[in-house]
C-alpha cells in the first residue's frame, strides 16, 4: 500500500489530509472533516523492519489500534461525539467519561503515530529543520530531548514533538492515551510527533529494551508529514 496524499482549499487555508479515513494529525482546522474513520496504515507490515518488526506492526494496528477505535465509537454512540472532531473533543476531555477519553486518545494517537512512520525516509525539509535548529540549538539537540524523554517516561505513555500556540516547538510526555491537545494536560500544543512507549508497541522485538526501541525509530521518521503538520500548525 502507498501513501496517498489530497490537498482542499477551504477560505485560504490548504488543508492536508489523507485520502483513506480522517487522519485528524493532517487537518489542523476541525472543520475540515467530520465523523470518524479507521484509517488504512498506508504501508505493509513488513515494510518498516528490521526497526519495528512484522508481527509487532500486525498486533499493533489490528488489535490495539482497531480495539481504541471500536471502543471510542461504542462511546461516543448516539451523541453529538460521532459528528465531533477530534481536536475539539479533546479541548474538553475533562468533560467525558474515561471511556471516551482513554479509546479517542487511542484511536487519534495511533492513526498520528502511523503518519509518522515511512519505509522510505527522506530527509528533514528545510523549513522544518530551520525551526528544529532554532528551538533546539541543533538537530542533535532535539533528538537527544526526544530519545530522554521517551526513555525515561514511567510506564506506558507517549513522547511527544509539539508546537504551542505561540509557535515554539517542546518536547514532552503524556500517559497512557492522553496527548497535548487534551484540556487536562498542562503544556498544551498541535503534536508533530508521536512516539508510541507502550510495551505493546516494541516488546516482541525489543523486549525491556526501550532505548534501542526508541533509538531505532529514527530510521523510519517520516519528516514529510512532520513538516506538512508544522506548516498547518503555523498557518
Amino acid at each position: 500500500m502507498k501513501r496517498r496524499d489530497f490537498i482542499t482549499v477551504m477560505g485560504t487555508a490548504a488543508v492536508v489530509a489523507p485520502v483513506v479515513g480522517t487522519l485528524a494529525s493532517c487537518a489542523s482546522n476541525p472543520k475540515t472533516f467530520v465523523g470518524h474513520e479507521f484509517p488504512e496504515l498506508g504501508f505493509g507490515f513488513d515494510e518498516l523492519e528490521p526497526h519495528i518488526d512484522a508481527m509487532t506492526m500486525e498486533i499493533h494496528y489490528n488489535k490495539h489500534h482497531k480495539g481504541y477505535f471500536k471502543k471510542f465509537m461504542a462511546a461516543a454512540e448516539g451523541t453529538e461525539l460521532l459528528d465531533t472532531p477530534m481536536e475539539v473533543i479533546f479541548a474538553n476531555i475533562s468533560k467525558h467519561s474515561p471511556s471516551v477519553r482513554n479509546n479517542g486518545g487511542g484511536f487519534y494517537n495511533h492513526a498520528l503515530f502511523w503518519e509518522n512512520l515511512t519505509p522510505s525516509q527522506g530527509q528533514i525539509p528545510a523549513k522544518l529543520n530551520e525551526v528544529l535548529v532554532k528551538d533546539f540549538d541543533s538537530i542533535e539537540n532535539f533528538k537527544e530531548k526526544f530519545n530522554i524523554t521517551a526513555k525515561t517516561h514511567f510506564g506506558s505513555g507517549w513522547a511527544w514533538l509539539s508546537v504551542n500556540p505561540e509557535g515554539k516547538l517542546f518536547v514532552s510526555s503524556t500517559a497512557n492515551q492522553d496527548n497535548p491537545l487534551m484540556d487536562v494536560i498542562s503544556e498544551k500544543g498541535t503534536p508533530l510527533l508521536g512516539l508510541d512507549v507502550w510495551e505493546h508497541a516494541y516488546y516482541l522485538n525489543y523486549q525491556n529494551q526501550r532505548g534501542s526501541y526508541v533509538e531505532n525509530f529514527w530510521n523510519v521518521v517520516n519528516w514529510d508529514i512532520v513538516a506538512k503538520r508544522l506548516h498547518l500548525a503555523l498557518g
